[in-house]
């Protein structure tokens, strides 16, 4: 295996670590969206209920009643604060793929312009047989002409 076949099978190597860390990436920004518009939901209900409340409690209201409002809200706010908390869990998730995504770019730019020298190293080097080739070959162009006309002349 050349070294340059080397390269190109660990570009491909990289290139798939990258794909597949940014399907993650997708896959858990998608978790995290979800996570966060149930969070929205679950705050915008709380506020409709608590402003229906409001106004039914202008009005006489049985203690039984507020009791079950009370009891509901507390489980309703045990709610809100358990999606917030899966919704930042999300983010986090999100926020650790973002930062993979990058290291694996970086690794594949990095095998990528290791190739890229590499084959600037391999096209200078066959210049420069090729120039060592040429010349060799007008040297012996040269001799054999000056030995010819050496011959002729005597």
């Amino acid at each position: 295996m050349t070294p340059t076949h080397a390269l190109l099978t660990l570009l491909v190597q990289c290139e798939g670590e990258r794909d597949s860390v940014q399907a993650e990436l997708l896959r858990v920004s998608a978790l995290h969206q979800s996570a966060q518009a149930q969070s929205d939901q679950l705050l915008t209900y709380r506020r409709d209920y608590e402003a229906r409340w409001t106004l039914q409690f202008q009005s006489a209201s049985s203690i039984t009643l507020v009791q079950c409002y009370l009891g509901f809200m507390q489980r309703l706010n045990l709610a809100v604060e358990q999606q917030q908390h899966v919704a930042t869990q999300t983010a986090l998730h999100v926020e650790r793929a973002r930062s993979d995504l990058v290291a694996k770019e970086l690794r594949v730019a990095t095998v990528r312009k290791l190739l890229e020298r590499r084959g600037n190293e391999d096209r200078v080097a066959q210049a420069r047989k090729n120039q060592k080739i040429s010349d060799e070959f007008a040297a012996r162009s040269a001799w054999n002409r000056l030995h010819r006309d050496a011959s002729s002349a005597t």
